[in-house]
């Protein structure tokens, strides 16, 4: 009896309910859709960065880590990689040799990371070869090839079919250079990875600084799924535990390696949260004062049903279901668009062309696919229901104070 009256009052002024419905669908899509974006672009953040530079996991020589010194080797890293291939989550292994160096034309320089890799591991590992823009990726019977990307091409003033030279240090600490091939220009989301990173096969790059081509300063590993990052790397540490304990290895995985990406994946799920919760306090108010002015409206009626013996806890639980079923209905059909959305952006990415320059520099890409978990749908579901029980307190409780002959005798 008390739903039906509670429904029934809800449709006496459709106005008014109409408007809060549609401002509490509108606050949930834009808590959703904020959401979704943020989650999408650490997503695609975290996702480049393993694809392209990182890899799930990586080993090292702990002494490599200090300043990157080509000399501090991976102790056996052929037969590491054999048996890490063994492992079954695990998608592609490559061993590569890592410099740094200086690249120069006859118009500019910059410092540099050479990688040397061997073609057909780090094709598994790395997705490089697929974000080549002009020319091809590293072939194994070209001579001194090299690839490098979009932004260095463009700081040295190099194309394809260029000479590039780079000056590094040799196996005895010489200072020597080479002339490599550029063969091919490849274009990430992350600027600035482009224009510190080159690739080369691995046996060009190891005959340059007089190191044997079996050897390499570090092992890439990229797995199937990222979700199974922490449970390969508790394999691998017990697989080597001798290694990691004399501390001639370490194994770090993606996270572990860009701390402050794990971080920022961290903090934008907070922050839609907390987004969430303020769109949610504001509508509080906008519920309140609705509420509020139903009361007053119809402080006869309810003056009526108090003589009537309606007792004060009917009073207070219809002025709550009241409430509660406007903030429902606005909720449902909140999430329900937000869902219709998300699944569309999901699916096609939302473009940012037209600020490309700006996120790249930050490393992000110009289409971000929006992704919104089961758990945010109804975490918001269930705040709205909350926001509706603490904002229908204040209008019920006005309407308890009414007095009965009082209330009757108002004119409305």
């Amino acid at each position: 009896m008390l739903f039906a009256i509670a429904w029934r009052n809800l449709w006496r002024n459709k106005l008014r309910s109409s408007v809060i419905f549609v401002s509490i669908a509108v606050g949930i899509i834009g808590a959703v859709f904020s959401g979704g974006f943020m989650a999408g672009m650490a997503d695609q953040r975290e996702n480049a960065t393993i694809a392209n530079e990182v890899s799930n996991i990586q080993i090292h020589n702990p002494k490599f880590l200090l300043n990157e010194e080509a000399k501090y080797m991976i102790p056996a890293a052929q037969q590491k990689v054999k048996e890490i291939k063994q492992i079954p989550q695990v998608k592609g292994v490559s061993l590569r040799l890592k410099v740094t160096g200086m690249a120069a034309s006859a118009n500019a320089g910059a410092g540099i990371t050479i990688r040397g890799v061997n073609i057909g591991q780090e094709m598994k590992v790395s997705d490089i070869k697929d974000h080549v823009i002009k020319g091809s990726y590293l072939a194994q019977n070209d001579k001194f090839p090299i690839v490098l990307g979009q932004k260095l091409s463009h700081k040295l003033d190099l194309g394809l079919g260029d000479k590039l030279i780079i000056t590094l240090s040799d196996s005895t600490g010489t200072i020597t250079s080479g002339a490599f091939n550029i063969v091919g220009i490849y274009k990430t989301s992350n600027t600035q990875f482009d224009e510190s990173n080159v690739f080369v096969k691995k046996s060009d790059l190891a005959k340059l600084i007089g190191y044997p081509v079996t050897v390499g300063n570090e092992i890439a590993i990229r797995l199937h799924s990222n979700l199974e990052t922490p449970m390969v790397v508790d394999k691998l540490n017990k697989m080597l535990a001798g290694e990691v304990q004399s501390k001639k290895i370490i194994i770090q995985s993606w996270d572990q390696i860009q701390p402050l990406l794990k971080s920022m994946v961290e903090m934008m799920d907070y922050f839609s949260y907390l987004f969430l919760i303020i769109i949610m306090a504001a509508l509080a108010f906008a519920i309140i004062n609705t509420m509020l002015m139903a009361v007053m409206e119809r402080t006869r009626e309810i003056g009526m049903l108090m003589a009537l013996g309606m007792n004060k806890r009917k009073i207070f639980n219809m002025i709550l279901l009241e409430t509660i079923f406007l903030s429902i209905i606005g909720a449902v059909v909140g999430v329900g668009l937000s869902i219709l959305i998300v699944h569309y952006y999901a699916t096609y990415g939302f473009d940012l062309s037209s600020s490309a320059a700006g996120l790249n520099a930050f490393g992000y890409s110009t289409r971000i696919f929006f992704r919104v978990s089961n758990e945010f749908y109804v975490i918001s579901l269930i705040l709205v229901v909350i926001i509706a029980i603490i904002s229908g307190i204040s209008p019920a409780l006005k309407a308890l104070k009414l007095q009965p002959a009082t209330a009757i005798r108002e004119n409305n």
